[in-house]
Order: C-alpha cells, then sequence, then structure tokens
C-alpha cells in the first residue's frame, strides 16, 4: 500500500520505521507551516501543530496517532480528524492554494505571501531579506511602519444601520419566535435551542434578572413550555441582551426570514467596494459580532449589494467571547495567527468594545455612521464616517 501525502511525497505504509522517518517529520511540518497562512470560516487549522497529526492512509486506517494530553485536554479520537480529512472539509484546499501561489512568484510560507526570495526554495526557511509585500498598508524596505494584515469588522453601527437591527431583525424574531418552536419543536436543533435557553433562564432566575420567567419541564406539555420560553425570549430581545442562548436561536428564526425572502440584508453603501479593494490587496477581512455566525453569514449572504461572502475570510460571535472583554481580543489574535496582535484592526461603533480592543493590543479605528450613539468626549481614538477613509 502507499500514500500520497500533501507535498506529493509517496511512503509505505506497512513499516513503522516509515512513520518515523524524516519525509514523515518534514511533511508534517510543511502541513503545520501551511495552516498557518489560511482561516477558514472558524476552523481554527493555524494552531494545527505536528504532535495533534494523525497519518492516515487513503482507507483511512490510522497508522499513527496524536499523543494524548493531560487534563483538561481532551483525549484525541477519530472524530477529531475526520471532518478534516475524510469529509470535505480537508487540507487540499491549502496545498492548492500553496501550489496556485508559487508560479506568481508568490511565497506560500508567509503571511503577507511576498515574493519568494532567490535564495529561497518553494518551501525553504525564512531568511532575513529585504522585501516588499502588498497586503495592508505597505511596508518596504527599511521602514519600521506598522503593517496591517487583517481587518475585524463589527456590524451593528459599522457595516450595517442600527436601525436594521432594531426595527427588521428583533421584531421578526420576537413576532415568529413562538411559530418557529411549535413548527420546529421536535428538530434536534430547536431541542439544543431549549436546552440552552433553560440554562441561561436558570441562570436568570438566580441572579433576579427582570422578565425570566421559570421554564416548566418538557412534562407540563408542549404548549405551556414554548409559552414561557416566549416569555423569557421575548424579555431577552426587548433588554438586547448579547447572550449565545438567544443569538443561537435568532440565528435559527432569521435563518427562515431569509429563506422564504421576507428578510433582506443591509449594509452601508460604501462596504461592498471597501471589502472588495481590501480582498483585492491581500487584507484579510473578518466579522465580530454579538449575533451568532448563522445569522452573520445570513446577513452578508443575502444583502441589498448580493451575496459578500466571497470577501470575508471568517467570522467570530460570543462564543469567542464578550465583545467587551479583552479575552475576546486575545483569543481572536490567536486564531488569526498574526505575530502581533497591532497587525490586526478593528472597527466598532462601541466605545466600550474599542477599550477592550486596544488593551489586547488591537489597532482600533471607531465607526461613526447615522444613527449611532454619542461618544465620551476626549476619547482618543481615530474615527471614520466612510470605509473609504481606512
Amino acid at each position: 500500500m502507499v500514500v500520497l501525502a500533501g507535498n506529493g511525497l509517496k511512503m509505505a505504509t506497512n513499516s513503522g520505521v516509515c512513520i518515523r522517518s524524516n519525509q514523515v517529520a518534514e511533511t508534517k511540518a510543511f502541513i503545520s507551516n501551511v495552516c498557518r497562512q489560511f482561516y477558514d470560516l472558524g476552523l481554527q487549522k493555524e494552531r494545527m501543530v505536528t504532535e495533534d497529526m494523525y497519518v492516515v492512509p487513503p482507507n483511512g486506517s490510522k497508522l499513527s496517532w496524536p499523543i494524548s494530553k493531560p487534563y483538561p485536554h481532551k483525549p484525541p479520537k477519530s472524530s477529531d480528524f475526520a471532518p478534516l480529512c475524510v469529509k470535505a472539509e480537508c487540507y487540499h484546499y491549502v496545498f492548492d492554494a500553496a501550489i496556485n501561489l508559487h508560479p506568481l512568484g508568490l511565497d506560500c510560507s508567509t503571511r503577507n505571501h511576498g515574493p519568494i526570495p532567490k535564495s529561497r526554495g518553494v518551501f525553504g526557511g525564512h531568511q532575513n531579506v529585504d522585501m516588499s509585500v502588498k497586503a495592508g498598508s505597505l511596508i518596504s524596505h527599511n521602514d519600521k511602519k506598522q503593517q496591517r494584515l487583517c481587518i475585524v469588522l463589527d456590524i451593528e453601527g459599522t457595516t450595517t444601520p442600527i436601525s436594521f437591527v432594531t426595527d427588521v431583525l428583533f421584531p421578526y424574531a420576537r413576532e415568529n419566535v413562538g411559530r418557529h418552536l411549535d413548527l420546529t419543536y421536535d428538530s434536534t436543533e430547536t431541542q439544543d435551542d431549549i436546552k440552552l435557553l433553560r440554562s441561561q433562564v436558570h441562570d436568570d432566575l438566580q441572579q433576579g434578572i427582570a422578565g425570566a420567567v421559570p421554564i416548566p419541564s418538557n412534562d407540563a406539555g408542549k404548549e405551556e413550555l414554548i409559552a414561557a420560553l416566549v416569555a423569557n425570549v421575548q424579555a431577552m430581545i426587548r433588554a438586547d441582551r448579547k447572550i449565545t442562548a438567544l443569538k443561537q436561536l435568532q440565528g435559527h428564526i432569521w435563518r427562515t426570514g431569509f429563506q422564504n425572502n421576507e428578510i433582506e440584508g443591509v449594509v452601508f453603501d460604501d462596504v461592498p467596494e471597501a471589502l472588495e479593494n481590501w480582498h483585492a490587496s491581500g487584507i484579510k477581512v473578518y466579522i465580530y459580532s454579538s449575533g451568532s455566525r448563522l445569522a452573520q453569514r445570513l446577513i452578508f449572504g443575502n444583502t441589498n449589494y448580493g451575496d459578500l461572502r466571497k470577501y470575508l475570510c471568517g467570522f467570530f460571535d460570543t462564543r469567542v467571547g464578550n465583545k467587551k472583554e479583552t479575552s475576546s481580543y486575545v483569543e481572536i489574535s490567536e486564531s488569526l495567527g498574526v505575530d502581533k496582535p497591532s497587525e490586526i484592526l478593528f472597527v466598532t461603533d462601541v466605545y466600550q468594545e474599542a477599550i477592550a480592543a486596544k488593551a489586547a493590543g488591537l489597532e482600533v479605528i471607531i465607526s461613526v455612521r447615522p444613527g449611532n450613539g454619542p461618544l465620551p468626549e476626549n476619547h482618543g481614538f481615530k474615527t471614520i464616517q466612510y470605509f473609504s477613509e481606512i
């Protein structure tokens, strides 16, 4: 039996010696290096290290596997690698991108994909060379200016009018939550939503949160249960709470609205051109919103300017953390695989989010759009009215 590795390397699989060979080690290192350059919609491959890799032949059996790590790490299991290597989400697109970059004279082993130095091969080691790059606020030669590799955008008040959220999305979810729960009650997805809501309401009741009402057990009957859920969800929407239990359910409700053409996403007029220009310049653009990743994809996939997701590299929601907490932006920086947090620009309309992102080391700009709330005097941040000012 023969396995064709990602870089064209052929190796026999009937020998334990081969698994420990330099070729296998080099292939693992190559995969780890290339994965650091690409981030794909929530699958954090840039964190892949050689110790976490399986060696797997085409028949799916395992020739070698990761060593178990101490608590709190979970032990490795087949399902951990199946979505990446056996199903559609696999590494082949990473190698395709690397192969396509090389004929263009671009270096796939650097984050900026700049020109390949003459002294290096396709995947040679890094050297201290003087070269220009295309992405971001470009650095050339010995210029010390900070380079911008990624832009992370807020939605409400930044890419999209606040009124679209408050006057369209929130009312749609509030008016349709009961119908949605009734029609989808027996689905695994909705049962998961109900489980999250139960847990959140339990905490709310203990903390004395206004609007929280007890949710009866399943034995009470479907109608009584849904009535209690609706009461809690509507109270959460009125309070504009940024919690996963609410945002996940809202995303599922809005999905129906988008699918039935009852909702169309709205972005400011300058957003599509800016996204296209950044994409063409090699800058990677991400979204970070309190709305679920599903809701984010729905908004940008169904806008008044068409599907804009082709210009976006990934989506972050409250599962990465609260937007007013510094730790959330630290997590995003680590997920994007940059060398320095300052290589990321975060654009938001919320002062507290700007403070948190700045504390994590990100470059921050505050968006001043029609309908946005006032900012504190002498807040100290650069402001823009249009993305063309970035």
